[in-house]
């Protein structure tokens, strides 16, 4: 997945971004509530945070499509903002912004329903992932491929047809599999479509309301054992960073 990133060296004020004390006074916190509330369409701000080493604060607030976040400076003179918004620690290549979302939008791993889910085991399968896919993303044919060369995972797997009524064809039939698993992998990686009928009983449904509930805007999404989301395609050099470091919490 491409994101823009916004590299912030200086506040468009002038002030450049160095140290100042960590905490943000409530005269602050308000006049930033205040003003962004009221630029932003009327939006209910969730929290603000100041920055370390940074004249900068961070607002975050809920919409109906998820959590989003924009910057401001200390007397919200300006606001940065944007629908794939990044901010880029140049220390660390931190994206900080991305990091954030991250933990907004956590969802403990043993909530999820794995009933309406099937699993696609490798090796001992001992790191756990979930991901909800739909059979025409073609971002998640690319995840598959990646899956496919990491070992010890188990992952499962979440029909999640949003991309018309082709992909709800697609995804009940491999439900109805007998080899759900192979059914599914022949379709991505080898464009064997199933050959069940699809005329089971099937979770895509619940899936698709379960999506809805969790604010699943697209696929591939995953989620890892430390409850951390991941939206977008990751290639397995990644993938297996994100499952230690959660199998490692």
């Amino acid at each position: 997945m491409i994101r823009r990133i916004l590299v912030v060296a200086a506040l468009a004020s002038g002030a450049v971004l160095t140290a100042v004390a960590p905490a943000t006074s409530l005269a602050d916190e308000a006049k930033i509530r205040r003003v962004v509330e009221s630029k932003l369409n009327g939006i209910k701000v969730g929290s603000i945070t100041k920055l370390p080493n940074a004249n900068l604060y961070e607002v975050a607030f809920e919409t109906r499509g998820g959590w989003q976040l924009v910057y401001t400076d200390r007397d919200a003179n300006y606001i940065v903002f944007g629908q794939e918004l990044g901010l880029l620690d140049t220390q660390t290549d931190r994206d900080l912004a991305e990091e954030r979302l991250n933990k907004l939008t956590m969802v403990p791993f043993a909530d999820l329903p794995f009933d309406q889910a099937f699993k696609i085991v490798r090796g001992k399968g001992t790191r756990q992932m979930a991901y909800f896919g739909d059979p025409n993303c073609r971002y998640c044919k690319e995840l598959d491929q990646h899956i496919s060369r990491l070992d010890d995972v188990t992952v499962h797997l979440f029909l999640y047809p949003v991309l018309g009524p082709n992909s709800v064809e697609k995804s009940k039939a491999v439900w109805c599999s007998p080899d759900r698993a192979k059914a599914w992998l022949d379709m991505m990686l080898r464009n064997v479509a199933p050959a069940a009928k699809g005329d089971c009983a099937t979770p895509v449904e619940k899936n698709v309301a379960l999506g809805q509930r969790l604010r699943i805007n697209g696929t591939p999404t995953m989620f890892f054992e430390n409850g951390q989301r991941v939206s977008g395609y990751r290639p397995a050099e990644q993938l297996t960073l994100l499952l230690d470091q959660a199998k490692a919490k």
